[in-house]
This record gives C-alpha cells, sequence and structure tokens, in this order.
C-alpha cells in the first residue's frame, strides 16, 4: 500500500469509528485526544518570567484560522460542557459552540438518543471549517472528551452515519 492511499484510508477509518461509535452496545476504545497533548514548558530567563506575571493566554477562536489553529478552542468550549450537567446533551455543545463564535449552519450531531430511546453510549458534533473538520465525541462509554481534526468528507460533511437537523 502506497503512503498516498494509506493515510486517507487510516482517517477515514478513524472517522468511521467516531462516526459509528454510538451505534454499538460495547464501549469503543476512545481514539487519542489531541486535546490532552501538552507542548514542553517554555523556558523563560528570571527577568522575562519576572516580567510576564499573567500566565499564558487562553485560548480563543481564530476566526480565519485553520480548523488546527482552532482545536484549543473548540476543547476548551467542549470541556466546559462536559464538567456542567448537560454531558450528553448534543443541543449544549452545539449551543455553546455557537456562542463561542463558530458557525452553527457548519455543524452536525449525532442523536442524544438510540432508535429504542435508550440514552446513547457517546455523541459526536463538529464543526467544518474549509476542507478540515474539528470533531468531538462525549459520553459514559467515552470517558473524558475526545476532540481532534479529521479530514471532512467528500459530501461536504463531517460525521458518517445518520445525524439530527441543528434546526433550533
Amino acid at each position: 500500500m502506497t503512503r498516498a492511499i494509506g493515510r486517507p484510508l487510516a482517517v477515514l477509518a478513524l472517522a468511521a469509528v467516531l462516526g459509528l461509535a454510538g451505534c454499538t452496545s460495547e464501549s469503543p476504545v476512545p481514539a487519542p485526544s489531541a486535546s490532552t497533548d501538552q507542548p514542553a514548558p517554555e523556558v523563560q530567563s528570571p527577568s522575562a518570567a519576572a516580567s510576564s506575571s499573567a500566565g499564558p493566554a487562553a485560548p480563543a477562536l481564530v476566526p480565519d484560522g485553520s480548523a488546527e489553529d482552532n482545536l484549543p478552542f473548540f476543547s476548551q468550549v467542549v470541556a466546559g460542557v462536559w464538567s456542567g450537567p448537560d454531558q450528553v446533551s448534543g443541543r449544549a455543545y452545539v449551543d455553546a459552540l455557537a456562542a463561542a463564535g463558530f458557525d452553527k449552519t457548519a455543524m452536525q450531531v449525532t442523536a442524544d438518543y438510540s432508535t429504542i430511546g435508550n440514552a446513547a453510549e457517546s455523541i459526536e458534533f463538529s464543526v467544518r471549517l474549509e476542507e478540515d473538520c474539528l470533531v468531538g465525541q462525549v459520553g459514559p462509554s467515552i470517558g473524558d472528551p475526545v476532540t481532534t481534526v479529521l479530514p471532512g468528507l467528500s459530501s461536504g460533511g463531517c460525521l458518517i452515519g445518520q445525524t439530527r437537523p441543528i434546526d433550533w
């Protein structure tokens, strides 16, 4: 298998796992979260450390930035919802991301409940930014929220499988 074919197949496989994780009865293995990667701490001289009494700037939306540029902020918003009372409510994530400045019309979200009315083991949500997608997955079978950047689908969306309309 060539590199040109192998990488897209690997990305497609990861997207399929994220898209279908809420449809299984077994607990999926969470994908590694880009949001948990911590950069090496910066080394500052004593005079530089003294002059910067404030810590590093909090992540912020980069309106014209790439999905990679906006992943830290996306992850922060997701973590904020996860720490609240609506941990497994797709609407809560969509509303929080929209309030943070992400384009609601570029979002997708999966259902909160299965076709037989049981609470979903996980839900996925995404924001399309140009050719890439910010994708999040949360739920009781996931543990901590998972956020990552994946290539957008040729169909124009980000998530594989059935999503629900964002009509609110």
